[in-house]
């Protein structure tokens, strides 16, 4: 049992003896009524409680600082002695209150009671982000292996700061530990970075995974049933549980047949079957699920991860289930087998560079949940009739397809076919060196995906050395859609582009354009400077350096750098005068 004593100053003892375990007990106030209330430190919430309140485990409680004020003492007594060090600050927050934050010094032997002066408490900064948790697991990882040790007993709220310390910090036998006893249903490395190498810190946690006997579970028990080692922006460090006996991560698996979720819902109806039989059940393992995003690009230090990735899942086969969903392939031929591995069907990120199509065909007719695919450099020898149309059979079945990335891969009169099997939802569409003609731009205009894209990359194509008017087509469709547009190396010339720019000027959505490498003089950069200032989501501008800045336009290093400065200062000034100074305007040579 942890005890927490209360002294105000003068000495008077404001409350008995009170036992924190986690159990409910009473404030039992003695003195004025103004100290009826005590503050508790419970995870992120922060809350005054009048009658009752409950303490957990190594946190404690003081009275409100309006009383206590500066010559009040506290003695307490934690679980973690081992680890704090004399002085033990208290954990306290709130608008009346005073914080301060855990020692960082060598832990030290402590006797039963500590003393703590309230001159040591710190008024924090209001610009301050740290919150107490956050300070006492930096603390923690002061001494690990006394860290470590303690796992056990410190509470559940302290895990969530005390991973992100870890990680951030790149403490790989904290992080291995954590893994094993880890005390929530899911761990997501989410937004996450570490100055230690990446792949070390993730083989570390999956080191520290411990596949656990079903019969063995127990709710007091590690919990951990899925850990997600890919980088995502949007995603915490665990998914909220729904309610007190609902456990359930966002980022499962939805497709695989060995996933965690059919995994579950087929032992319970095995345990239902065993149950109504009365036979003895079979001895079992809990499934569990690891989710990464793998690279196959051929390095030395990839491949020792891939190979110890491997070894890791064969050890715990039938109850690990590995589920990439980004896989990033340079050149197939190289790695066979580790495809082989690989669950295919859970993959909604593909990237496949350097490749014949017929190499493609295999891996695509299984990915069939892709939300992303991008290919590159497929050799044009390799498009033969009926490996194309397999291609396209192939297309056809993607009917979650968001965004399609076709780059050096040679479409010219051929883009109508694609189309015509993708998705017409399709969100993003990237066609840079794609030899395009002026057919396909056509068609592009006449699409059904006309209407709903919001990215579009044509760079690296032709398109616009005989006609514009499928472009200004083209535009006009997406005018209540599209929001990044790149047509980098066009061959756009003034009267293209003053033929457009009534049509790009309705694009009222869009954020960013990317017109570089084409050859514009400075009057059209000014006009379309005019055009473009109405737009108020168009934030990021990339332009072509304009003709006259180079001695001759198509040898770039004959450009002037004053001259360009010059430029840049006029078009600052033109943002200035139209009040558009968070629009951004910059050439791909600065």
């Amino acid at each position: 049992m942890n005890k927490v004593y209360c002294i105000p100053k003068g000495g008077k003892q404001l409350g008995p003896e009170k036992e924190a375990d986690g159990e409910e007990v009473e404030s039992g106030v003695q003195g004025e009524a103004s100290h009826s209330g005590y503050h508790t430190a419970f995870g992120h919430h922060f809350s005054l409680v009048s009658s009752r309140l409950t303490v957990p485990k190594a946190f404690w409680v003081v009275p409100n600082l309006d009383a206590f004020e500066d010559t009040g003492q506290l003695w307490c007594t934690s679980p973690l002695q081992s680890v704090f060090t004399q002085p033990t600050p208290v954990l306290s927050l709130g608008s009346d209150l005073r914080s301060q934050s855990l020692s960082s010094q060598p832990p030290l032997t402590l006797s039963s009671e500590q003393k703590i002066l309230s001159g040591w408490f710190l008024k924090m900064d209001q610009n301050t982000t740290d919150t107490l948790l956050e300070l006492a697991a930096k603390s923690l990882l002061n001494n690990e292996p006394a860290a470590i040790h303690a796992l056990d007993e410190i509470p559940r709220e302290l895990f969530i700061p005390l991973f992100k310390a870890s990680f951030r910090g790149g403490h790989k036998m904290m992080l291995k530990a954590m893994v094993r006893v880890w005390p929530f249903r899911c761990l997501h490395i989410g937004s996450l970075n570490t100055r230690e190498s990446y792949y070390d810190i993730l083989e570390a946690m999956i080191d520290g995974l411990q596949i656990i006997p079903a019969r063995n579970s127990s709710s007091w028990g590690p919990k951990l049933r899925i850990l997600d080692l890919r980088s995502d922006l949007d995603c915490e460090t665990i998914c909220r549980e729904i309610g007190t006996a609902f456990s359930f991560c966002f980022q499962s698996c939805m497709y695989s047949q060995h996933s965690i979720l059919k995994r579950e819902a087929q032992q319970s109806v095995s345990s239902l079957r065993i149950s109504n039989s009365g036979s003895e059940p079979q001895s079992a393992q809990e499934p569990m699920e690891l989710l990464v995003d793998i690279f196959l690009n051929r390095t030395l230090r990839t491949e020792q991860f891939l190979s110890f990735l491997c070894s890791k899942v064969q050890q715990n086969f039938g109850s690990l289930h590995l589920c990439c969903r980004d896989l990033h392939i340079d050149r197939i031929s190289a790695h066979k087998s580790t495809l082989q591995f690989l669950d295919l069907v859970c993959i909604d990120h593909l990237e496949i560079d350097q490749a014949n199509l017929s190499e493609v065909i295999p891996i695509l007719a299984e990915v069939i949940h892709l939300d992303s695919l991008t290919l590159g450099n497929i050799p044009f020898k390799s498009y033969k009739r009926r490996t194309f149309r397999s291609f396209l059979l192939c297309l056809r079945r993607l009917h979650n397809l968001q965004e399609l990335s076709l780059t050096f891969f040679c479409l010219t009169d051929l883009l109508h076919r694609v189309l015509r099997v993708v998705p017409p939802e399709l969100d993003a569409l990237y066609l840079p060196f794609c030899s395009l003609s002026h057919r396909d731009v056509t068609v592009l205009s006449q699409s059904s995906q006309a209407t709903h894209l919001r990215v579009l990359s044509l760079s690296n194509n032709q398109i616009f050395s005989e006609v514009y008017e499928p472009f200004q087509t083209l535009l006009e469709k997406l005018s209540s859609t599209l929001q990044h547009l790149e047509i980098n190396n066009c061959m756009i010339t003034d009267s293209t582009l003053s033929a457009i720019l009534p049509a790009l000027s309705h694009c009222t959505h869009l954020r960013v354009l990317s017109f570089a490498h084409n050859p514009i003089t400075m009057p059209v950069l000014k006009s379309l400077l005019q055009h473009l200032t109405p737009l108020m989501t168009l934030k990021y501008v990339t332009y072509p350096v304009p003709v006259h800045c180079y001695e001759e336009w198509s040898f770039p290093d004959t450009l002037d750098r004053q001259k360009l400065a010059e430029v840049q200062a006029q078009l600052e000034e033109m943002l200035h005068g139209a009040q558009r100074d968070d629009m951004n305007w910059a050439t791909c040579s600065e």
